[in-house]
Order: structure tokens, then C-alpha cells, then sequence
């Protein structure tokens, strides 16, 4: 008789992030060292396939899954330790091992804005390979809390609920370039629990943001919906306890001056900044005798080419920089100027969802079609496209938003400013 192989049970998460899908095949209370509690140690769970003749569980066998049952106890803490821990609080690792470690309620280790959003790039460019078990040269744990672990700079690789510790919490209002967006999930840490650092909004109306995250197959900045694709209630933004000269002042090196020191009789150090910023971003062509200190009609033409670019309209694209136009052009995140005219008004620009409605005719819809074919996403046209809207122009935009990797609601078919900026992008 052939005796059946172990099988072991994998419960599907159901949490959007990869990063955050936890595919440990064995179970283990956290480490005592570590926080967790000596009930819980030692104990491991597996379901078995056995035959029906005379396989019989041993005492052993009972007892420990006697023992994994007590793990989880009636009187213990309000955040427990995971049973499937993404990676357990921990010292660095290999090169990194040597750096002192922060400690919450002590004194945090200072860092910039600039510091943070550079060390969260320095993975994105490395593409660093998820993992939950395996370090990076830097000594971080290569899951999401060993990232903005690293991020921060905290010297030890913290998990999804020791995080909070090291900053405070914040209105997503307030979020700022650095800052962290947590979901830790009480009720099962193992499922859905993830982090992400803020790197700036990527629009207008705050619904989007460049998250910069550790996830499968590896760290990645990505245009994401505010806070995340789900669970994005429970999202709590924070900012490092040890921020400085990055806390919202004049001394950060992202922080918006102000409206006050751009528009006509403007004379400062932030008008040339802007300037050079717009020409970084394809706006040379507006400046005559380059960037300089006294605002100039140059300068109000660049911005609202900028503006026009990233799609926006009306008052979002009158030439005065905000603070969503100021944070793009600090990163360089958003879209260039496109070269000639006046600022891509005619090509880039959304024109608004009314435009893209059954029954609607316009050079707009003409031109949505156009790029979608452009793209590679015009399957569904049988002729044209044309100007009329229409049900192959509807699913021809559902296919694209899907391959932002966006659900429900976010592609429904009907092109919005973020769908229209990178169609044209």
C-alpha cells in the first residue's frame, strides 16, 4: 500500500498586496526574546493525510497540538504577536549587524525627508527580491516592515506591529513625502497587514500617491490609490519621531514655501528654484535668459504647462504652483512638458468624464481611441475609432485600467484624469 505524502494547508489571505500574502507552510509563535508568549513558543500546526489502517496520533503529537491551541490566550495583550509573523523583531543581519539600533520611548535617530524617500529609491532601483527569511546587503529584513525599517533608518528590523512606536499618527491630510501609511490587523496580524512609505500625492484631488513598497517580486514605486487597493479604510498615516528639517517648516527640503513666494512681484530663492525645477521637467523653452529670482511671465507659463500636463484644469492649472505642483516638480514624479505649443493643452490635457458618456460625440473620444489602439488596447473595435462613445470604447479602457493592476470601481471603463495621464504618458 502506497502511504499518503504530508499536506499542509495554506489559507488563502485576503489582502491585495503580494507583498503581503504570508506563505509560511509551518506556524510559529514568536520567538520569547522577541515578545512572545512562552505558552506559544515551540508550538506548530500541519494538516496530515494518513491512511484509515492503524495510524494513530502519538501523545506527542496531541499534546503539541494542544499546545498550539493555548497559543492564542483569552487575557493577552490588545496587539498580539502573529502566529505567522512577517519576520520577527529582530537586530540587523550580515554587513548591517554592527549599526545601533533605535529604541522606542529613547531618543530616535534623526533623518530628513530627502534621506528617507533616497533610501527607499536606492531598493527600488536595486529591484530587491521579497522575501520574509532572507536580508539585504544593508542588513533589512526584505519584506514591507523591513523596508521601512531601512527607510527610516532604524537600525533593527521591526514588523507591522512595532512600527507605530517609532512615529506619531497623522491626518492623511497632512501626509508628507517620508511618511508611512500602516494597516496592522488585529484581529489576524498573518492576514492583510501591510506598510507603504508615502512619497507624494500624484494628483490634484489626493486620491492617488507614489507608494514606494517591498512586494512580490520586488520593491517597487507605483502611482496607488489612497491608502491601498484594499483594506484602504484601515490605513493609518504616521510620520518618524526623528524627523528633521522635514516636518512641514521652512527647512524641509520638499516642504511647500508657501503660495506667497510665487506670483506677480515675487522676488526669492523659490522662484529660481521653481524655474530650474520646470526646465528639469521640459519647460527650457519658456525661458529666455534662464531661471531667475523675480517671478516673470515666463515662469507662470512654465507652471501651467506642468500643470496642463498632469491633466489638471481651471484653477488647478493657472500658473501659481501649489502644493501638489510643487511636490511633483521636487521629486520628479509627474509628467514633463510636452515639447511645442503651449504647454500640451490640445494632447494632454483630460477634458472632463462628461466627454466619455453613451451616446456622446467628440473629437475627444476620437483621440482616446486613437492612443488606446496606440497602446495596444483597441481589441474590441471592430471599425474606427470614431467620435461617437461607445460600448468598444468602454471596454477597450476597462482592458488598460485592468493592466494598471486597478478593480472594482477604478475600472469601470470610464476614462479619468489618472487613466487619461497615463494613457498619454
Amino acid at each position: 500500500m502506497t502511504v499518503p505524502v504530508f499536506e499542509e494547508y495554506e489559507p488563502a489571505a485576503d489582502c491585495g498586496c503580494a507583498g503581503c500574502a504570508h506563505r509560511r507552510r509551518t506556524a510559529a509563535a514568536l520567538p520569547v526574546r522577541y515578545g512572545g508568549h512562552p505558552a506559544a513558543h515551540g508550538a506548530r500546526r500541519a494538516l496530515v493525510l494518513v491512511t484509515a489502517a492503524g495510524v494513530v496520533l502519538s501523545c506527542g503529537a496531541a499534546e503539541a497540538a494542544a499546545a498550539a491551541g493555548r497559543g492564542a490566550r483569552a487575557d493577552t495583550a490588545a496587539d498580539p504577536q502573529p502566529v505567522h509573523p512577517q519576520g520577527a523583531v529582530g537586530p540587523l543581519s550580515g554587513d548591517g549587524a554592527s549599526v545601533p539600533p533605535a529604541t522606542p520611548g529613547t531618543a530616535p535617530r534623526t533623518t530628513t525627508r530627502a534621506d528617507i524617500i533616497d533610501r527607499a529609491r536606492k531598493w527600488v532601483s536595486a529591484k530587491v527580491p521579497y522575501s520574509m527569511s532572507t536580508y539585504w546587503s544593508d542588513g533589512y529584513r526584505q519584506d514591507c516592515s523591513g523596508y521601512v525599517s531601512m527607510a527610516w533608518n532604524l537600525g533593527s528590523n521591526e514588523w507591522t506591529g512595532s512600527l507605530a512606536a517609532y512615529g506619531t499618527k497623522i491626518a492623511r491630510a497632512d501626509l508628507q513625502p517620508g511618511d508611512m501609511l500602516l494597516f496592522h490587523n488585529l484581529a489576524d496580524p498573518a492576514v492583510g497587514s501591510h506598510v507603504t512609505i508615502f512619497g507624494g500625492w500624484t494628483d490634484a484631488t489626493h486620491s492617488h500617491y507614489l507608494a514606494y513598497e517591498q512586494t512580490r517580486p520586488n520593491t517597487r514605486a507605483a502611482t496607488t490609490p489612497m491608502a491601498y487597493w484594499s483594506d484602504s479604510s484601515k490605513y493609518v498615516a504616521y510620520r518618524y519621531n526623528g524627523l528633521v528639517s522635514g516636518t512641514g517648516g521652512s527647512g524641509s527640503a520638499t516642504a511647500f514655501p508657501g503660495a506667497g513666494k510665487f506670483g506677480p512681484g515675487a522676488n526669492n530663492a523659490h522662484v529660481t528654484r521653481l524655474g530650474k525645477l520646470l526646465v528639469a521637467q521640459g519647460g527650457k523653452r519658456f525661458y529666455t535668459t534662464g531661471a531667475g529670482p523675480r517671478w516673470t511671465a515666463a515662469d507662470r507659463r512654465a507652471t501651467q504647462a506642468f500643470q496642463l500636463a498632469q491633466g489638471w484644469r481651471g484653477k488647478e492649472a493657472d500658473g501659481i504652483p501649489g502644493p501638489d505642483t510643487w511636490s511633483l516638480l521636487v521629486k520628479g514624479t509627474g509628467r514633463k512638458i510636452p515639447a511645442g505649443g503651449t504647454g500640451g493643452s490640445e494632447t494632454s490635457a483630460y477634458p472632463g468624464k462628461a466627454v466619455f458618456k453613451p451616446g456622446q460625440s467628440n473629437s475627444h473620444v476620437r483621440r482616446l481611441g486613437a492612443q488606446l489602439v496606440k497602446k495596444g488596447y483597441g481589441k474590441h473595435y471592430v471599425t474606427g475609432p470614431g467620435p461617437r462613445w461607445t460600448e468598444a470604447d468602454r471596454r477597450n479602457v476597462e482592458a488598460f485600467q485592468r493592466a494598471q493592476g486597478w478593480r472594482g470601481g477604478a475600472a469601470d471603463g470610464y476614462p479619468g484624469p489618472e487613466t487619461w495621464r497615463r494613457l498619454f504618458a
